[in-house]
């Protein structure tokens, strides 16, 4: 008899089905999915992800193996951000990572169930992402940094660098939220110092150059470049405009100042980055985002570059030298 009957052939295929290896069917069920959404570029966070990987390997995570990771970037356009974290959501990731601040709600806004770990990102209790740090109550925890309270420090570093300084120059991008803080903060922090303030609202990559032309017609002695995701994305042009421009500029991030910038006084946001994975552990293990605490830096770091101090002709002087975390030779 050719045919086989109907229960012979269930009773062939699942004794066929009793001699396939586990690891067989580990292979063929989908792995967890971690989803990422940031609003600066890959090549401007490509330090931070490298950190965030290895700190999940560390926990016995590998992507590819046992782990997926979907990346999106929005290269520093904002606007690009609502599109990007609907996108990450359709793929129905276990836990969404998300950096910085514009990035963290757009991806709050696009869901509110899917757990979401913020990798960096300032004021989240301000911006309604959770409800305190201790208890945030919601699907959003992670880790936050206080980028609207540095403006007043950063000016007491550049003021110990210039003891003349007079005029400072401030870049502002007008489509991040988090600088309408930080404008008052500068404002403010200017005022106390007896310091004139000349603000650029920034808006498309463009605008850089006109932005260097008027800070230099202002005869601005320094400049402020405060944390965000576009200046970060737009960091060697920065860079390069203020050498031109013969200004002494201060970052949030250290990356600026490895890529040429003169200092920066700021928390380490790679290391944020490395905090992270602590979090999609936890997540991955069954923790609930309401019940873990964000987490704020327990240090800020002051870097500077030696080389941008000469080529300026500028002598660090020797207080802050010993001040600094990492002299950038």
């Amino acid at each position: 008899m050719l045919g086989i009957e109907r229960r012979e052939f269930i009773t062939l295929l699942g004794g066929a089905a009793a001699f396939i290896p586990p690891s067989a069917w580990a292979q063929q069920s989908p792995l967890p999915l971690i989803g990422v959404l940031n609003a600066a570029s890959a090549k401007s966070t490509a330090s931070s992800y490298e950190a965030f990987r290895a700190a999940l390997r560390q926990f016995g995570y590998i992507e590819g193996r046992n782990i997926r990771i979907e990346y999106r970037y929005a290269d520093g356009f904002l606007d690009r951000l609502p599109a990007l974290a609907e996108e990450v959501v359709r793929l129905n990731p276990s836990v969404i990572v998300s950096g910085p601040l514009p990035a963290n709600l757009a991806v709050r806004k696009a869901t509110a169930t899917i757990p979401i770990v913020m990798s960096t990102g300032a004021d989240p209790v301000g911006f309604g992402l959770v409800q305190s740090l201790s208890r945030p109550g919601g699907n959003v925890t992670g880790l936050a940094n206080f980028a609207e309270e540095l403006a007043s420090k950063q000016l007491d570093v550049i003021r110990e660098l210039l003891p003349r300084l007079a005029r400072v120059a401030a870049l502002v991008n007008v489509e991040n939220p988090l600088h309408v803080p930080q404008l008052r903060e500068m404002q403010a922090a200017a005022a106390k110092a007896s310091l004139a303030l000349v603000h650029f609202d920034y808006r498309v990559p463009a605008d850089l150059e006109p932005a260097f032309t008027e800070f230099v017609q202002a005869k601005a002695d320094a400049l402020l470049v405060p944390p965000d995701t576009t200046f970060s994305s737009n960091v060697g042009r920065i860079v390069e405009l203020a050498a031109k421009a013969r200004l002494p500029a201060t970052y949030g991030d250290r990356r600026a100042v490895e890529s040429g910038g003169l200092l920066s006084y700021g928390p380490n946001v790679v290391e944020n980055y490395r905090r992270s994975a602590v979090y999609v552990d936890q997540i991955l293990k069954g923790a609930k985002p309401a019940d873990l605490p964000v987490e704020q830096p327990t240090k800020i770091e002051l870097v500077i570059n030696i080389k941008t101090a000469k080529a300026l002709g500028l002598e660090i002087p020797p207080t802050l030298l010993a001040r600094a975390d990492e002299v950038v030779e």
